[in-house]
C-alpha cells in the first residue's frame, strides 16, 4: 500500500471516531473501498492528494470546491453524507484532532484541480443596482431549462408548504402560492406586487383565482421572459404585468405586497431601505408578506464576509440576518408585525425533492447548463437541507401591516384552505 493510501485511509479512520453519524465509504483512486459494506453513501477519492485538496484549508469553501472541480466525488445519498460532514467539522473545537488530522494531510500531494480554476467575483460597490443585477444574474440566468429539471411544474423556487411529508412536491408548491394569497387576504380588484416574482407562478395564481391585478418585478431577463409567455398562454394579459426592474425602482401604490425569497439578497445594510421603500408602496391600510432566510447565528458568532461556498459559488452578496433583525428594521419603518410562521422543515423537505430530482434528471441538467454547474447545484441544495435539518439556518413568513389596517380576528386567514 503507497504512502498517499496508507494515510488516506488514517484520515478516514479519524474522522468516523469523530461522529456518531452512519458513515459513508470511501474509495481510493485504486479502486480500494473502506467502511460498511451498507453505506448509503461513499466519497470517492480521485487523486493521492484528493484528501489534502478537500480539507486543507478547513472551510467548505475549499471542501465544495473540492467537489466541483472533482478532486473527489460523492456517490450515494448526498444528503446523509453532507450531515456526516457536519459533525466533522465539530473537530475544530479539539484542538488535539485537528492537530492529528492536519498533519496526516500535509503528508499527501499538494494536487488540488480547484487550483487551475478561477473563483467567480463581482465588481462594484456591494448592493448597487448593477452589482445587484450582476449578482441576481449570475444565480438566476441559469437557464431556464436547468432550473425545470428540479423545481416543480411551475418554477416555484422558494419552499412548499407540506402537509404531509409524503405528498408531491407540486401540490405543496401549489398550497404555498394559495396559502401566501390568503395570509394578504386578496380581494378582486385589488393592486398586488410581487418582489422578485421569478417565473410568475404567484401573480398569475393571485390574479387568475383572487381577481387581483398584480405586477411581477425581476432582475432576471430570462425568468421575466418565461413568466411573461406563461401569462400570455393563460391569457391573463389584462391583470399581469412582468417588469425587469430593480425594487428600489418601483413606484405606485398597493394594496398588498409579496417578497418571497428575494430578502436573501437584499443586504444587511439595505435592510432599512427595503422595508421603508415597500412601506411607501403600500395604501394606508396594505399589507406585506416577507418570506425570507434568516441565520441562527447571533453576534459575537456571525461573520458576515467570511468566503464561503455558497456565497461564492451560489449567492453573490447574498446575506442572512437573524429574524429579529429584520422585526425591528420593519417596525421601525413603521410596520406592525402581526403574524409569523416557521417553515424551517418545510424548506429543508423542499430541498430534498430538489436534490432528488436534480439527481434523476443529472443529464439533462448537464445538458442545459454543464457539469460544474450541476456539482454546484447538487451540492448547494444538500448542503441548505443539511443546514435546516440542523437548524443552523430557518425560514419564515411574516406578515407586516401598516397600523392603519383593519384587524382580523383569529387565524383561519393564516391557514391553508386544506389545513383541517
Amino acid at each position: 500500500m503507497s504512502d498517499a493510501l496508507k494515510i488516506s485511509r488514517k484520515v478516514y479512520e479519524l474522522l468516523l471516531a469523530s461522529t456518531s453519524k452512519p458513515p459513508p465509504a470511501m474509495r481510493s483512486w485504486t479502486g480500494e473501498t473502506w467502511g460498511p459494506a451498507d453505506a448509503k453513501s461513499t466519497i470517492v477519492l480521485q487523486h493521492p492528494g484528493a484528501l489534502r485538496a478537500a480539507f486543507f484549508p478547513p472551510s467548505d469553501l475549499v471542501a465544495g470546491e473540492a467537489y466541483v472541480h472533482d478532486d473527489i466525488d460523492f456517490e450515494g445519498d448526498i444528503v446523509g453524507l453532507l450531515h456526516f460532514g457536519a459533525e466533522v467539522d465539530q473537530l475544530r473545537s479539539n484542538p488535539l484532532a485537528v492537530a492529528k488530522v492536519a498533519n496526516l494531510l500535509r503528508r499527501l500531494p499538494a494536487d488540488s484541480r480547484r487550483k487551475k480554476a478561477t473563483r467567480p467575483g463581482l465588481k462594484g460597490r456591494l448592493h448597487s443596482s448593477g452589482r445587484d443585477r450582476a449578482a441576481i444574474r449570475h444565480h438566476y440566468d441559469t437557464g431556464n431549462n436547468f432550473f425545470a429539471q428540479f423545481l416543480d411544474p411551475e418554477l416555484v423556487y422558494s419552499c412548499a408548504y407540506f402537509l404531509d411529508a409524503n405528498e408531491p412536491l407540486e401540490v405543496a408548491q401549489h398550497r404555498k402560492l394559495d396559502l401566501i394569497c390568503r395570509k394578504l387576504q386578496l380581494r378582486p380588484g385589488q393592486q398586488m406586487l410581487d418582489v422578485g416574482c421569478g417565473w410568475g407562478a404567484l401573480v398569475r395564481h393571485a390574479a387568475a383565482n383572487y381577481g387581483v391585478t398584480a405586477v411581477g418585478v425581476t432582475l432576471s431577463p430570462e425568468q421575466a421572459a418565461e413568466a411573461l409567455r406563461r401569462v400570455r398562454e393563460e391569457g391573463l394579459e389584462d391583470r399581469v404585468t412582468i417588469k425587469v426592474n430593480d425594487y428600489r425602482e418601483i413606484g405606485g401604490r398597493f394594496d398588498a405586497i409579496a417578497s418571497i425569497g428575494m430578502f436573501e439578497h437584499v443586504g444587511a445594510d439595505q435592510l432599512a431601505n427595503y422595508f421603508s421603500h415597500l412601506h411607501d408602496l403600500l395604501t394606508p391600510s396594505g399589507v406585506l408578506l416577507n418570506h425570507g432566510i434568516t441565520n441562527r447565528s447571533r453576534p459575537g458568532r456571525f461573520h458576515r464576509n467570511r468566503p464561503s461556498f455558497v456565497n461564492t459559488y451560489v449567492f453573490p452578496d447574498g446575506e442572512l440576518t437573524p429574524i429579529e433583525t429584520s422585526i425591528a428594521t420593519a417596525e421601525a419603518a413603521g410596520f406592525e408585525a402581526r403574524d409569523i410562521e416557521s417553515l424551517r422543515s418545510n424548506y429543508a423537505l423542499t430541498l430534498r425533492h430538489w436534490v432528488t430530482n436534480i439527481e434523476r434528471n443529472r443529464e439533462a441538467a448537464i445538458k442545459a447548463a454543464d457539469e460544474i454547474t450541476y456539482r454546484i447545484w447538487r451540492m448547494y441544495m444538500a448542503g441548505s437541507a443539511v443546514a435546516f435539518e440542523r437548524n443552523a439556518i430557518s425560514v419564515y413568513q411574516t406578515i407586516f401591516a401598516k397600523e392603519q389596517r383593519p384587524w382580523t380576528f383569529g387565524r383561519k386567514w393564516a391557514t391553508a384552505g386544506d389545513d383541517s
